[in-house]
């Protein structure tokens, strides 16, 4: 209902490790409130969002915010998986990365695959 694209798998494993390094080297925002602030306020660098939130419009605005912010989006298959990713003992309907850490780098070439997808 949400999702503008299909994304391969490769590149979701991706976006889940610079997720998960990014969780214990830099900063990230979880939850839908959390994100949707961290967008607001451009500081947010790359928004997951579950593709199982019930009921999605919970998380529906996200992928039209983070056009209108210029932010790269991704999707992930269950909040589980993102919760998991983000260092979390519970899933997450929504997680933002604020600051990349370690994952600067990986980060930066992430953003150039995602926006090859939005076009």
């Amino acid at each position: 209902m949400y999702k503008k694209f299909d994304i391969p798998e490769e590149i979701i494993k991706e976006s889940l490790n610079i997720l998960e390094t990014a969780s214990k080297t830099g900063q990230i925002r979880k939850g839908t409130n959390e994100v949707t602030k961290a967008i607001e306020r451009g500081t947010a660098k790359l928004v997951y969002i579950a593709e199982d939130v019930t009921p999605p419009e919970i998380v529906m605005h996200l992928p039209l915010l983070c056009e209108e912010h210029k932010i790269s989006f991704t999707f992930v298959a269950t909040k589980d998986d993102l919760g998991k990713a983000a260092s979390l003992k519970v899933g997450s309907a929504s997680v933002a990365i604020v600051n990349a850490g370690e994952a600067k780098n990986a980060l930066k070439g992430l953003n150039s695959k995602l926006d090859e997808f939005r076009k």
